[in-house]
């Protein structure tokens, strides 16, 4: 970076290649702190270089990649929120590059490492790499960062925005004829509406549905019917024998969860008449007395 009577400009080129062999070897050394600065002046060296308009993208791709391993290193301090700030400027940048692909991979490493410390700040990230991978026609990769989202909105309770991520999941899915893969996302949706206490919702989910193709007749189509009648009759015995059945159970934990503490209003006691709780008390010889007795009833004709 000296300049000289001989030397008039720095060589930018050579002082961030040494500075990020720097950066390995400080890696190497455990000194993480050491290889973060190193990291950020070979950042530095590699703007002040691509202001050679032969060398502008390959140098910005420079860029953003030290910038990234920057955030890698306050990763390994544990300074994750500080991790997270650089690799998302890296993301950005590597945008501007023209390189989408490597923004959004770089918007999933930043989620993962922020995922158990905030997860608000996971699932904004989530959804921003869905965007990008949308944008570039790459529908699975954006499932795949949409369900992500969808997990932890549902895990924090943060149900309304669940319910909607849940729905552009199953948008998409119908967009590439995943119909097996809209059911399940039917199910999740519903358990998120009565979860929400919004019955109406629930039904008209159900309901929506019915246009995908092989859903009207399919095992998740009656589960869910027979889901949704319990619950509107406050029939909490019904509710959970169908909650308990391995097509909710072994779904995704965070869906399969919303089944097993779903509580039907009103406390879920199962209404019945009042000639069950006294045939209940008599036991099952009055109950079959009660019974013989409605049947001879009309024995005899009307009069």
């Amino acid at each position: 970076l000296k300049t000289g009577f001989l030397k008039w400009k720095p060589d930018y080129d050579s002082a961030a290649t040494e500075y990020g062999k720097a950066a390995v070897a400080f890696k190497n050394a455990k000194q993480f702190d050491q290889a973060r600065e190193a990291c950020l002046r070979e950042a530095e060296a590699h703007e002040n270089n691509k202001a050679t308009p032969s060398l502008t993208k390959l140098y910005f791709f420079f860029l953003c990649r030290a910038y990234e391993q920057a955030g890698m290193m306050l990763k390994e301090m544990q300074r994750l929120p500080e991790a997270v700030q650089l690799i998302e400027k890296a993301s950005m940048m590597y945008l501007e590059n023209g390189t989408p692909d490597t923004a959004a991979i770089a918007l999933e490493r930043a989620g993962k490492l922020i995922e158990n410390v905030s997860p608000e700040k996971a699932v904004q990230l989530y959804q921003q790499a869905a965007s990008v991978f949308e944008n570039e026609e790459r529908l699975r990769q954006a499932l795949e960062m949409l369900g992500k989202a969808s997990r932890l909105l549902v895990r924090g309770r943060r149900l309304d925005e669940a319910a909607l991520s849940l729905q552009k999941e199953k948008s998409i899915y119908k967009e590439i004829e995943n119909y097996p893969t809209c059911y399940k996302k039917t199910i999740a949706q519903v358990l998120v509406h009565l979860h929400r206490n919004d019955y109406v919702a629930a039904e008209r989910c159900v309901r929506e549905s019915y246009s995908i193709p092989g859903f009207n007749g399919s095992e998740d189509c009656a589960a869910l019917e027979q889901l949704l009648e319990g619950y509107d009759q406050q029939d909490q015995d019904q509710v959970s024998e169908v909650c308990n059945s391995p097509l909710f159970k072994y779904m995704d934990n965070d869906y399969a969860k919303l089944g097993l503490t779903l509580v039907v209003p009103g406390g879920g006691i199962k209404k019945k008449s009042p000639n069950a709780a006294q045939d209940k008390a008599r036991g099952p010889a009055a109950v079959g007395s009660h019974a013989d007795e409605e049947e001879d009833e009309y024995s005899g004709g009307l009069c």
